[in-house]
């Protein structure tokens, strides 16, 4: 057990120095200019148009880092500071955001699968936890039951787990599909360039972190469920 919580200690200063770098590379990024004062809004209407995908809406919603592609809606969803601002960070934002749409549009079998499995993460999301203390705590009062309870709790915790690595690939290819575009069309300088694949680098750190700290867990409590039987 001891050690399960130096990997969780670990696991949660990584995330917590990324969460915090990550910010500072976007502030950071926010303050260059694109020499070709194209918003972060045009940016994106303009890798949909490239990538001839006509049914997808380009809208502002509140909040920061908030941006994301909804493919129930089509819609490529960008924050304020992204949507209006000019700079190299809000360029990758839009760019790797329409990414995602470039990925619905030719069916990226990775978002395809994460798609399909969308349904089931969200109903193993809210009760994993809540399956898993139940198994405990009927195994610790000797209950035939607890352990098999405690197995679905880690089953259903596995199909998170595995979200979180399928999310990979997923934000990797639309960071790489976003900068290959903003390197070809000329969207931004080298400078520039340089600056949005940093801030998509620090973006794309959160997610390993998450899988990994996913992964851990899951694997813990397989452990706990070896040992009890």
């Amino acid at each position: 057990m001891m050690g399960y919580y130096i990997v969780a200690g670990l696991i949660f200063l990584a995330s917590s120095y990324i969460s915090k770098k990550l910010k500072s590379k976007f502030k950071h990024y926010s303050e260059i200019q694109l020499k070709n004062g194209m918003s972060g809004r045009e940016i994106a209407e303009k890798m949909l148009a490239d990538n001839s995908i006509t049914d997808v809406d380009v809208i502002s919603v509140s909040g920061q880092l908030t941006d994301h592609y909804n493919p129930l809606n089509k819609t490529v969803n960008l924050s304020q500071s992204v949507y209006n601002q000019r700079n190299a960070a809000a360029a990758a934002v839009a760019a790797h955001e329409v990414g995602h749409a470039v990925q619905h549009a030719t069916a990226y079998s990775w978002l395809t699968l994460r798609s399909k499995i969308v349904p089931a993460v969200g109903i193993a999301s809210k009760l994993s936890n809540i399956v898993i203390m139940i198994g405990l705590v009927l195994s610790g009062t000797g209950s035939i039951f607890g352990a098999n309870i405690f197995l679905l709790g880690i089953v259903l915790f596995a199909i998170t787990t595995a979200f979180s690595i399928i999310t990979l690939p997923v934000e990797y290819d639309a960071s790489n599909r976003a900068l290959a575009w903003l390197e070809k069309e000329r969207i931004v300088t080298n400078e520039e360039l340089a600056g949005s694949k940093d801030a998509l680098k620090w973006a794309a750190r959160t997610y390993l972190v998450a899988a990994l700290g996913s992964l851990a867990t899951l694997l813990y409590f397989i452990m706990m469920f070896l040992n009890r039987r």
